[in-house]
């Protein structure tokens, strides 16, 4: 593999001795825009490009290329969405709940099982929150050199910086490169994070387009200092709001000399030859063959200085050192035809070369537990989509041939927009695919987190409708069937395990997941009440999967210009609420969260006041984040003996710059 990234970054570096160009504007798919802001919108308040170089650039010019090959540009506005994406994810979280130091875990309060996945995952999914994975990655055509700050304060000693920057030194050749990383100690104690994730991208097409290529390579690592949470004395001094606990740094934990690290190198290359490519006002035709290719390797390691009873006995007393890796080499051949008459359509065959595991063996109650799983997956599948008028129909699918994983997909869409405001669609899936592999196999030097299983696939059938309208409301529903649902869960302590610790398990019964969200933004004026709503309601007999019934938030907010349109201000208060239930606990080891049916959680208003400004380029955010902390109890919780941040003002920054 360093070979190979080695050949890459000499090609990439050999390429931007070609002086920079102007790219002509490519088209721009407008339902990727902002919902605020339309194509028309955006590039009117550009339309002078006082704050870019090179005069005759338009900010349209400036294009972000997802892996779909989806087109959209740079959106330098301030709107409440920017607000909400203004984190350490960069993300909405709607429902997601943080814990209490940034870049710790989140834990899930709503569940999207639109999946079209023919593999299990890694594993360890509690420190994927903020790895980047193929779809997270974009591709970038500019007309002058772009570069992207973000900046926000942290907790304690530490801050938050992503860095990007992008040219083209070419009308063919692009680059990109780009830091986020994080440091921040937390209120707490031994919960420090440090994280990094480095990428850098490339694209290349020939003057003619015949041959179009993107490529990416990222290195990720996601590092946590883990404490257990606090111990169940500490909880109750906790919730006393004595004054004597205001410095969180003296309540007691259940360990403090752990850590656990993910880390990830991708190397990936998207690749096409156009060999037909003839397009008049009569006909379209366009017959292409590509090839993507993913070379993965990932590890999960969790260090602990001495053995504790949290996770029950161990092989050994000091120096508990648990590494797992998985090695993924995938290869994709595509044959794509479009035609204006059938549409598009893809054919594609798949290979996967996998191996995860350890690198040795475990003998227990005379039993040996095998160190590695390994092998090859072969799967086809096809794309077809057709544009007719306003109806759009789109569909994918896919299948394992051979291999010792089972799999398949399908994937079914179809829309209509009635008119500018409305629009509707419909959506099937169904998957099935193996459990993750730390549910298979999983090996530790604390004896209970030793296992190899034989499970079945886990299958899921989703049925989605979504209305779009300003005037309406954004309204998603959503049912979902789950058999076979593979899951974390403390098993019953006994005389001979007297301390109850986490294990995978596989659910008998069928379980129905329905989900009801509503977004309706009201304005007067320079007022408006942006409304997110969801309701759950879960059908599940063994009491397995749990969610809140109602996850609302509700955001009053001022927006105007200011000092002669000199300064674009908002300012208002978000309201995030969810009902108690259940809520999962959280397993360090594992990096996992898991199901607990003993304690409820929920029910507090989280309240941030936040001021935010637009000067040119720039968007400064500064916020009071849950700031009735003091006042309406201390019952706030990210999970089971886990609180949630207390009162604490941020600020941060994020600018553009167009040379």
């Amino acid at each position: 593999m360093n070979k190979i990234i080695l050949t890459f970054f000499l090609i990439a570096f050999i390429c931007t001795s070609y002086g920079q160009t102007t790219p002509k504007l490519r088209r721009v798919d407008k339902s990727l825009v902002n919902r605020n802001d339309t194509l028309s919108n955006v590039s009117s308040r550009n339309k002078s490009n006082k704050n870019i170089k090179n005069k005759e650039a338009k900010i349209t010019d400036y294009l972000i290329i997802s892996y779909k090959n989806d087109t959209t540009f740079v959106d330098t506005t301030l709107t409440i969405q920017k607000e909400y994406k203004y984190n350490y994810l960069r993300k909405d979280e709607f429902n997601l709940m943080p814990f209490s130091n940034i870049g710790q875990t989140y834990n899930t309060l709503s569940y999207n099982f639109q999946s079209v996945s023919l593999l299990p995952k890694f594993g360890a999914r509690a420190r994927h929150f903020n790895y980047m994975e193929i779809e997270d990655i974009n591709y970038y055509n500019v007309p002058t050199p772009l570069t992207d700050l973000m900046y926000k304060s942290a907790f304690e000693q530490g801050q938050l910086l992503d860095a990007f920057f992008t040219v083209n030194t070419s009308k063919q050749f692009n680059f990109s490169i780009a830091y986020k990383g994080l440091r921040s100690l937390g209120n707490y104690q031994n919960i420090l994070t440090s994280t990094g994730n480095f990428r850098f991208t490339t694209s290349y097409k020939t003057k003619n387009e015949k041959y179009v290529a993107n490529m990416h390579f990222v290195s990720q690592d996601l590092l946590n200092q883990e404490n257990g949470g606090l111990t169940d004395q500490s909880v109750e001094f906790f919730e006393s709001g004595e004054t004597d606990f205001d410095d969180r740094g003296v309540l007691e934990v259940n360990f403090q000399d752990a850590e656990n690290i993910l880390r990830g190198k991708r190397f990936y290359i998207n690749q096409k030859y156009n060999i037909i490519n003839k397009s008049d006002s009569i006909s379209f035709n366009n017959l292409n063959i590509a090839h993507t290719m993913s070379l993965e390797d990932k590890s999960y390691l969790y260090e602990q200085t001495t053995q504790t009873n949290f996770f029950g006995p161990g092989f050994k007393s000091r120096d508990l050192r648990d590494r797992v890796t998985l090695e993924e080499l995938t290869n994709q051949l595509q044959l794509n035809y479009s035609n204006n008459i059938i549409g598009s359509v893809q054919f594609n065959a798949n290979h996967v070369n996998y191996n995860y595991g350890y690198n040795k063996l475990v003998v227990l109650n005379q039993s040996t537990i095998t160190n590695r799983l390994k092998g090859d997956v072969f799967s086809v599948g096809g794309k077809y989509k057709k544009q007719i008028k306003n109806f759009n129909l789109q569909g994918e699918l896919g299948v394992n041939v051979s291999g010792d994983f089972n799999g398949n997909f399908l994937k079914a869409t179809t829309s209509y927009k009635l008119n500018n405001d409305l629009s509707a669609s419909a959506q099937i899936n169904h998957n099935t695919v193996a459990p993750n592999y730390n549910a298979q196999l999983y090996q530790s030097d604390y004896i209970n987190y030793n296992w190899e299983n034989k499970f079945n696939t886990v299958k899921t059938q989703q049925l989605a409708f979504n209305l779009n309208s300003k005037k309406i409301a954004n309204i998603t529903l959503d049912l979902t069937t789950i058999n076979d649902y593979v899951y974390f869960k403390k098993d019953e302590a006994t005389d001979t395990q007297p301390i109850a610790t986490v294990k995978p398990l596989q659910n008998d019964k069928s379980i129905t997941y329905l989900r009801l969200k509503l977004n309706k933004e009201i304005k007067y004026r320079n007022f408006a009440l942006n409304n997110t709503v969801m309701y759950q309601n879960v059908n599940d007999e063994n009491q397995v999967f749990n969610v809140p019934q109602i996850i609302t938030r509700n955001t009053l907010y001022y927006s105007n210009h200011l000092f002669k349109k000199a300064l674009f201000l908002q300012t208002g208060i978000t309201l995030n609420y969810f009902t108690a239930y259940n809520m999962d606990a959280y397993d360090p080891l594992l990096a996992e969260f898991y199901t607990q049916n003993d304690q409820e959680f929920g029910n507090f208003p989280r309240l941030d006041f936040f001021v935010n400004a637009k000067i040119r380029q720039t968007r400064i955010y500064l916020k009071a984040e849950h700031f009735n902390a003091a006042f309406t109890g201390r019952n706030y919780y990210s999970a089971p003996n886990t609180p949630f941040r207390d009162f604490k003002v941020r600020f941060g920054l994020v600018w553009n710059f167009f040379l």
